[in-house]
């Protein structure tokens, strides 16, 4: 009983709620100016939140459903994580003659040095039965006048939370591609006024692929490090499809010598 008078009171708030918004949209053309900017301040806050909200649930409901047993964890993996390109759906969705520096969602950014852009790049639907992500990257190159694309996404806070030169970093990704290429993982960490790279070529072929990145062998300093962030190098790119179809990083203590 209870249960349903906190269900139709939680009904009533939320229908309530739409409504407000409704004649708020409906005024906006009326509305004073000092109005309007405290309007529009909450409505962005709002939006913030029901992005938020939407990129969690449809990640969750999309097929294949996901979670934290879709992330292949390695023996004593401290931290693991799926970046949101590849998670949830996000906005907007891709671009076409895309710039250097162009942002797809808040975490992955990709970089070329063309004259002339002939690159396109859009979030894509997962279907096949082996994939475990529910999205994708598609990048589509056509004629390529540059020497290097790449696309560069920014690792969260809690990857560098505790990390020290014990830890391997581990890649795992699945790309396709119309046509062979070369792909190279660069993990990059900040700390202080320095950044340490650590590059690996990603083993040829399709289907899932993994590299490591041990950071005994880095000059890191273990008590500066502020982030980090990982590069996906795409070698002579020209005249091809690539299917970025899963990221996925994991972090564990390496083992003892």
């Amino acid at each position: 009983m209870g249960m349903n008078v906190t269900a139709r009171v939680a009904g009533w708030v939320e229908r309530r709620t739409l409504r407000r918004w409704s004649r708020l949209a409906d005024a906006a053309g009326t509305s004073d100016p000092e109005t309007l900017k405290r309007v529009r301040s909450n409505a962005r806050a709002l939006q913030q939140r029901v992005d938020r909200l939407l990129h969690t649930a449809d990640g969750r409901l999309a097929l294949p459903m996901v979670g934290a047993a879709g992330i292949k964890k390695p023996l004593h993996t401290d931290w693991a994580w799926r970046p949101e390109l590849w998670s949830g759906p996000i906005r907007p969705r891709g671009s076409v003659a895309v710039s250097s520096s162009t942002r797809l969602g808040s975490e992955t950014t990709l970089f070329h040095d063309c004259d002339w852009s002939e690159v396109t790049l859009r979030q894509i639907r997962n279907t096949n039965e082996e994939d475990l992500a529910p999205y994708g990257a598609r990048i589509d190159v056509f004629a390529f006048d540059g020497s290097y694309l790449s696309l560069v996404v920014e690792l969260p806070p809690a990857a560098v939370d505790g990390l020290t030169k014990n830890h391997v970093v581990r890649l795992e990704t699945r790309v396709a591609t119309e046509r062979p290429l070369e792909l190279f993982a660069r993990l990059n960490v900040r700390h202080g006024p320095n950044t340490e790279q650590v590059v690996r070529e990603v083993p040829p072929g399709s289907g899932e692929r993994a590299v490591e990145f041990d950071l005994a062998y880095s000059q890191m300093n273990e008590r500066r490090v502020e982030r980090a962030w990982l590069d996906l190098i795409f070698e002579r790119p020209a005249f091809n499809e690539i299917r970025v179809r899963d990221v996925t990083l994991t972090r564990r203590p390496r083992a003892a010598l």
